[in-house]
């Protein structure tokens, strides 16, 4: 396997990773615990997202290594334009994953804490809408991905 193929790979694994998870969590997850009390239904998503955040951790410096190796291999600043685009919103992408990391997701670990299960409810649903827009910049990004291969 030469190393483009295996950056390639990486890169999907770590993409799949990310949206995939993203997809779960608000398209399974949600709606299953959202049966649950708040006692029940706060920590576990305390927990599932401490978990899942700690693999987009891995998934983000997969991504930025694998994905820069294959842009160099496409010409570095003189790739195609979806390369940038691509590029761009993963990013933006990035940004927005770390304002949930490191502003929202501690809120809902303090009320978690705490206890105070409004301050939870407010920083999931903080959390959720983020998610929502991250995973459509992610769709987008797939889209453009799929228009290199054709």
């Amino acid at each position: 396997m030469n190393v483009y193929a295996l950056s390639l790979f990486l890169h999907l694994v770590s993409v799949a990773v990310w949206i995939g998870g993203m997809f779960f969590a608000l398209a399974c997850l949600r709606p299953a615990s959202s049966e649950l009390s708040p006692q029940q239904r706060l920590p576990l998503w305390e927990a599932a997202l401490s978990r899942f955040f700690t693999w987009v951790g891995v998934a983000i410096v997969m991504i930025l290594l694998s994905g820069g190796h294959m842009m160099l291999a496409m010409g570095g600043l003189h790739a195609r334009w979806p390369v940038h685009a691509m590029a761009g919103i993963g990013v933006v992408m990035m940004l927005v994953f770390g304002h949930i990391r490191f502003a929202l997701f501690p809120r809902l670990q303090r009320a978690v804490q705490a206890q105070s299960w409004p301050d939870g409810a407010a920083a999931v649903n903080g959390i959720r809408r983020l998610v929502i827009l991250n995973l459509a910049l992610g769709v987008v990004v797939i889209g453009l991905a799929s228009s290199l291969r054709g």
